[in-house]
């Protein structure tokens, strides 16, 4: 994609927007960033050109995050969950082969709304998951996120399964998407996916997302629990819509 084409005026209106809407929300919950800014960019760009820039930008809204909330990170759950969503990211492809990829989204789709709708209703107790149960979810975590850019509401599902609170939620999401991030930017270099305009995309729109970042912050500061669990809760409700309908399409 050329650089000139940045330039364009829908452009330099609506893709600013779009990230800024994603990263407050990223910064008021701890994700759900890529799940609404991906879909929106992709009516004004490439999809595999959105992808490659929007990780760049995903990665530094992590550290940030991570770094301003490592106090809170559920340490014990990342440690488990890391090396099985190494092993998923590698597998990712493999799933891609073997897996329609349709029904994989359709299912999470699935599973990722009817899990919104259950942490609202359950004030975000969430249903209890052993700790084993981070390693098989870690790997599919890994594995969506390698295929699809789509991780967090597995993540979260685990979290809160372990009576996480939305503070310590809000907290580790970031540090597992600083893993994430820096595994598919590798990738992304190995696979020659970066071109001069992606960079400048994402140079260029840095400044919005920790606009956006700091936005969200200020609003989770001010918002009650239950606040936060709804805006979790209805986020999930959402992205898991969006995957059907993804699917479907």
């Amino acid at each position: 994609m050329p650089i000139t084409d940045l330039l364009q005026p829908h452009i330099l209106i609506f893709a600013p927007l779009i990230v800024f809407a994603a990263y407050v929300v990223m910064g008021v919950s701890g994700f759900g960033s890529t799940l609404i800014a991906v879909p929106l960019l992709a009516h004004l760009f490439p999809l595999q050109f959105v992808v490659p820039f929007f990780v760049l930008l995903d990665c530094a809204g992590a550290f940030s995050m991570g770094i301003r909330l490592r106090a809170d990170v559920m340490r014990r759950e990342i440690t488990l969950l890391l090396p099985f969503m190494a092993l998923g990211i590698l597998g990712g492809v493999y799933l891609l082969v073997r897996v329609s990829p349709e029904l994989l989204l359709g299912g999470l789709g699935v599973f990722v709304a009817l899990f919104g709708v259950s942490y609202v209703v359950k004030s975000g107790k969430g249903l209890p998951v052993p700790h084993w149960c981070g390693a098989p979810i870690g790997f599919f975590g890994g594995a969506t996120s390698a295929m699809f850019g789509i991780g967090g509401p597995i993540y979260v599902f685990y979290l809160a399964g372990r009576q996480a609170t939305p503070t310590q939620i809000r907290a580790t999401m970031p540090m597992i998407f600083m893993f994430t991030t820096v595994a598919r930017i590798v990738l992304f270099i190995v696979a020659g996916l970066y071109s001069p305009a992606a960079l400048v995309a994402a140079l260029v729109l840095l400044p919005v997302m920790a606009l956006g970042v700091w936005t969200g912050h200020h609003l989770h500061l001010n918002l009650s629990r239950e606040t936060v669990i709804r805006v979790m809760g209805g986020l999930l409700v959402l992205s898991g819509i969006s995957l059907v309908m993804r699917a479907l399409g």
